[in-house]
């Protein structure tokens, strides 16, 4: 098997597109050395990264997926619709903060209460990666992977996790709570009524989320020594 010291490339790259950096030309000298006596394989590449994926992807939708998965984390937090922020700050103004808040909560527990299901569809997507499509993630920037899930599960999500998120919606009350707001803006007088598609919105910010957490699991991977659980692992990211 042709042996590849992709590690190495990814260092001397960064060293040189950051400036002529002494140090950093330094330690990826010395990865390249390190790397080369592991006689590391566009196997090792692929298994590795394929290896680091599903764990990411795994522990990330874990991690959304309990309660307050979502609404604890400001990163992946799902806000008021943009496209409906007149209703939520005329709402606000007339003393209806509460029901506001009530229905913002469960918006993110249905993405929490579907998030669960998108794990089958990011494995599949890792275990019919190509070599070629390994190596390149492995050359590339510390959000390479997750660039890939993103190009190539996009829109499946979208269209597995629509049914979901619907279903989750109706489970949590979010429908109906959204439902009373509309409804409750809609009777002002003179306002613009206004329609929003829960569902659509939901799916789209519970996907970005997900790919939130995926990026930063595959940073850690990349850069944190113990998130590298595995022998292959080791030897693939490591030192």
């Amino acid at each position: 098997m042709k042996k590849i010291t992709f590690l190495a490339a990814v260092m001397v790259g960064i060293a040189c597109s950051v400036s002529v950096n002494a140090q950093l030309l330094k330690n990826a000298q010395k990865l390249v050395k390190t790397v080369q006596s592991k006689g590391l394989s566009e196997t090792d590449a692929a298994n590795g990264i394929k290896e680091a994926l599903i764990k990411g992807t795994n522990e990330s939708v874990k991690v959304a997926s309990v309660t307050d998965g979502f609404m604890g984390n400001p990163k992946i937090r799902i806000p008021f619709p943009e496209d409906a922020k007149n209703v939520e700050t005329k709402l606000r103004a007339m003393g209806f903060g509460n029901k506001v808040d009530q229905t913002i909560l469960s918006i993110n527990r249905a993405a929490e209460d579907a998030a669960k299901d998108a794990a089958p569809i990011f494995v599949t997507a890792v275990k019919n990666m190509s070599v070629k499509d390994a190596v390149n993630i492995v050359k590339g920037q510390n959000d390479a992977a997750t660039q890939y899930l993103k190009t190539n599960t996009s829109a499946e999500l979208n269209t597995k996790f629509q049914p979901n998120i619907k279903a989750s919606l109706d489970k949590v009350s979010a429908t109906r709570y959204w439902s009373d707001l509309i409804n409750l803006y809609n009777k002002i007088p003179l306002v613009k009524k206004v329609n929003p598609n829960l569902t659509e919105y939901v799916t789209g910010k519970a996907i970005d989320g997900l790919f939130v957490m995926i990026a930063q699991e595959e940073g850690k991977i990349r850069q944190d020594p113990a998130a590298r659980t595995s022998d292959l692992l080791k030897k693939v990211f490591g030192k």
